[in-house]
């Protein structure tokens, strides 16, 4: 039977991280990278993994995601966010594929997004295809973007089962991460050497975030999901006019623009 390891990074995560690496006791390998926390996620993940490391909190998340790939060594690897779940049946599934030696190097899979608690079936919210599970050695992130998807050398195949992804639990979160994505995207902008002007004004403040939130809510029917439906739809347009605000004033203010961390600020090492 082909092993396999899970790997995880987080910052703040303490209250995840129980659900989600309990639905992966089962694993041969879990890995967690603790990225500067100060609410004891770290202690939390112990509980469940003797492999804990430490990294600093860099704003890219994928250089500390290929971090934790780099530390497993099962024949699979499955990249799992400290909000999401493993369910039993996607464990079985799983478990079964690998077991007939796939010759595959790596696996797509529904995604199911939770807004609020509820699950968002509509508004292009599922069924959210991810690329996780993936032969070790066969793929890696390019590093470049925080939402970049893993690069895989093979062929790739599906698995039926969903995962679950408990995002934005609460109006808080739903802020928090607003803001550092808006925020993320806007210094990436201003390091490219971009500059803003009224058509861009007019594209990120009115054009993208009004033909988005029809597209999303109208067209593609997330007002079937209620309320939590409408926000998805409402906060997805508020991210494009908060990335251009915050990029309006690193291009008017280059000072403000947070150096670049170097690629290792410190020695990484097991915690």
């Amino acid at each position: 039977m082909p092993s396999i390891a899970f790997t995880l990074i987080g910052h703040n995560e303490a209250a995840n991280l129980p659900r989600c690496l309990e639905s992966v006791r089962w694993a041969d390998e879990l890995i967690y990278v603790d990225c500067d926390s100060t609410d004891g996620s770290a202690e939390v993940a112990r509980r469940y993994t003797e492999r804990v490391y430490r990294r600093p909190n860099l704003k890219n998340l994928n250089v500390n995601k290929a971090y934790g790939i780099e530390q497993a060594g099962a024949d699979w690897v499955f990249y799992l966010d400290p909000d999401e779940v493993i369910p039993p049946a996607l464990a079985e599934e799983i478990r079964a594929t690998l077991a007939a030696q796939p010759r595959e190097n790596a696996f797509r899979l529904p995604r199911r997004n939770f807004f609020f608690g509820a699950w968002l079936a509509h508004g292009g919210q599922y069924p959210d295809t991810q690329l996780r599970l993936f032969r070790r050695g066969k793929a890696h992130f390019p590093c470049r973007h925080v939402h970049e998807k893993l690069e895989v050398e093979g062929a790739v195949g599906s698995l039926r089962q969903p995962f679950d992804h408990h995002t934005n639990p609460t109006p808080v979160e739903a802020f928090r991460k607003l803001d550092f994505y808006s925020g993320f995207n806007a210094e990436l902008w201003a390091r490219e050497g971009r500059r803003p002007g009224p058509g861009m004004a007019l594209r990120y403040l009115a054009w993208l975030p009004a033909t988005r939130f029809l597209r999303r809510y109208v067209l593609k029917g997330g007002f079937r999901d209620g309320w939590p439906g409408l926000a998805v739809a409402v906060l997805d347009g508020l991210e494009l006019q908060m990335r251009f605000v915050k990029f309006s004033y690193l291009a008017a203010h280059p000072e403000a623009l947070p150096a670049e961390p170097p690629a290792e600020p410190r020695p990484p090492g097991a915690m």
